[in-house]
């Protein structure tokens, strides 16, 4: 007997830096978590709209400019929850002013709600696991449900994040890629951005072609990706 997943997962490529923006979509309730919004928030909201579905949460991995630049004008359209690990919000200017710099001032909302590792997210009948991912900022997180992963800009297909930018640290990316080295090998990836050969992959394929899962010492992996 066939059977039918709960939730589907649309990726958009938007943006001039081939952004994935990701609308986790659960069926019996019509509710839409999109997950990175940003650049042409239009059509995020014309998709979701067009299926007859409901934003309610808004997910993300990571606080750099070109996964969060339409937040702003994305919550002006719905009452959506913001979800972010606790590290993040610390490293974007320490909570406080996280809101007063990336949410609209004159839209009344609440703050985002911060999480753990560990943590999950309900979405209509379906959880979503929250984990820590640390190494391209310090807060940055992946998504997990029924072994679908969206990993922002910790893995990509054939890659992996760089640690030389602000929060950057290559040793820490060298124990998240082991982590997530870890989950099942057929669990699907979905990267932050569409920077490898195909859109999405596997962890058996990630563990097979990219050359950041091979190291087996963390020396290594920092001399090889700074």
């Amino acid at each position: 007997m066939k059977i039918v997943k709960p939730f589907t997962i649309h990726a958009l490529e938007l943006g001039q830096m081939q952004n994935f923006i990701y609308l986790i979509q659960e069926h019996s309730s019509k509710q839409v978590a999109v997950v990175d919004p940003a650049w042409e928030i239009p059509k995020v909201v014309a998709l979701v709209e067009h299926q007859g579905y409901k934003i309610s949460d808004v997910l993300l991995t990571h606080s750099h400019h070109d996964h969060t630049n339409g937040l702003t004008e994305l919550l002006k359209t719905c009452d959506a929850q913001v979800h972010l690990l606790e590290a993040e919000a610390q490293f974007w200017d320490r909570g406080k002013s996280f809101c007063e710099q990336n949410f609209c001032l004159d839209h009344q909302l609440d703050k985002p709600k911060l999480h753990q590792d560990g943590d999950t997210i309900q979405l209509g009948k379906i959880q979503i696991d929250v984990l820590h991912t640390p190494g391209h900022t310090p807060g940055s997180a992946c998504y997990c449900l029924y072994e679908h992963l969206i990993t922002g800009d910790t893995l990509f297909v054939s890659g992996c994040g760089r640690c030389d930018l602000n929060g950057g640290d290559p040793e820490q990316m060298y124990y998240s890629l082991k982590r997530l080295a870890a989950l099942p090998p057929r669990t699907v990836i979905h990267p932050g951005h569409n920077y490898g050969n195909k859109p999405s992959s596997t962890i058996a394929e990630e563990l097979k072609s990219n050359p950041y899962m091979q190291f087996d010492n963390v020396t290594d992996f920092v001399r090889q990706r700074m």
